[in-house]
């Protein structure tokens, strides 16, 4: 498989990311620190949505029921270099579906999301699942 974005900024400015048909807006100077994502938070972003993503695909492949999720993240970022390390994932599942392992769809999130994978090659990645029946 092969992806594709394109980005554009602009001097003094904030920037875009387009991919498909969505455009995400991201912040570049200080005047939108506190109103849009920064590139770190965007790299996080992009984690949630692997995560998200393979909840979806293993609701099928492990015929459970959901009828939401939600995950929030958390990062440190190091000074020298800088880079993002001790990345730690929240992810709730809500769902009254007996079925759901939650074990076993930790270890396939883990070992088959491509960013998740690409992520931990570089720095530690901890995460829980939690149910919550509704």
């Amino acid at each position: 498989m092969k992806y594709f974005s394109k980005a554009e900024a602009s001097s003094k400015n904030n920037a875009s990311i387009k991919i498909k048909d969505s455009e995400i807006s991201f912040g570049t100077i200080p005047e939108s620190a506190d109103s849009l994502p920064n590139p770190a938070e965007l790299f996080l972003g992009s984690i949630s949505a692997c995560i998200l993503k393979n909840v979806e695909r293993f609701s099928d492949l492990m015929k459970f029921e959901y009828s939401h999720a939600e995950i929030s993240i958390s990062a440190t970022r190091l000074e020298t270099p800088p880079r993002m390390d001790e990345i730690n994932y929240k992810l709730k599942i809500y769902s009254q579906d007996e079925n759901l392992n939650v074990a076993l769809l930790k270890k396939n999130i883990e070992k088959f999301g491509t960013i998740f994978n690409t992520v931990k090659q570089s720095c530690s990645i901890t995460g829980e699942i939690k149910i919550d029946s509704e």
